[in-house]
């Protein structure tokens, strides 16, 4: 068995690399989306924490908190699927474009942009009609109507149907997408 031997490096060079600046953060790359589910993901961690807290702690359960925490993962489920779209990081399988012929393989890609956005179209004319036959009933434990809930997914499913909207005529414009290329990135991705 052969040992691999440590890089050599000196005490200096690792003290030294303590003094270069840090690079700049660049968020230009994050879209709305990004940020309102990275504020819900720590409003939940918030309520969740409490949750905890109240339970373990306090020996006296806060019993709204599991209710809204399961109300906000489902917002991040969300909008954190509307990141994806705009990210076209979906899952996908690519291997069959790989052995497709391009004409072939660039039909497959328009009917697939087109079928995700007549799919998500569907999605948000169901969402409010949900929406809309719901709306007014009350949540179990905190005295709030189920359409701010279902109005929220509602407007998750509009927010992709657009990313994909804007991603098929991406796809459409440069000729090229993520499943005929996987090492293809879109411009302006983090």
């Amino acid at each position: 068995m052969i040992e691999r031997q440590p890089d050599a490096a000196t005490g200096a060079s690792i003290a030294d690399a303590f003094d270069e600046a840090p690079a700049e953060a660049d968020l230009s790359g994050y879209a709305l989306e990004d940020w309102l589910t990275f504020a819900i993901f720590w409003v939940l961690c918030g309520v969740v924490f409490l949750q905890f807290f109240t339970r373990y702690v306090l020996n006296d359960s806060a019993s709204w908190t599991e209710e809204i925490a399961r109300y906000l993962l489902v917002g991040v489920v969300f909008l954190g699927s509307a990141m994806c779209v705009r990210l076209d990081r979906h899952v996908q399988v690519d291997l069959l474009y790989r052995y497709l012929p391009r004409t072939v393989s660039r039909v497959l890609v328009t009917c697939v942009d087109l079928l995700r956005v007549g799919f998500l179209g569907y999605a948000v004319w169901l969402a409010i009609e949900v929406t809309m036959r719901v709306g007014s009933q009350t949540m179990t434990m905190v005295s709030l109507p189920m359409g701010i809930v279902f109005g929220f997914v509602a407007a998750a499913f509009a927010a992709m149907c657009l990313r994909a909207l804007i991603l098929a005529i991406h796809h459409l414009r440069t000729g090229s997408s993520i499943l005929e290329a996987p090492t293809y990135d879109l411009p302006g991705t983090p």
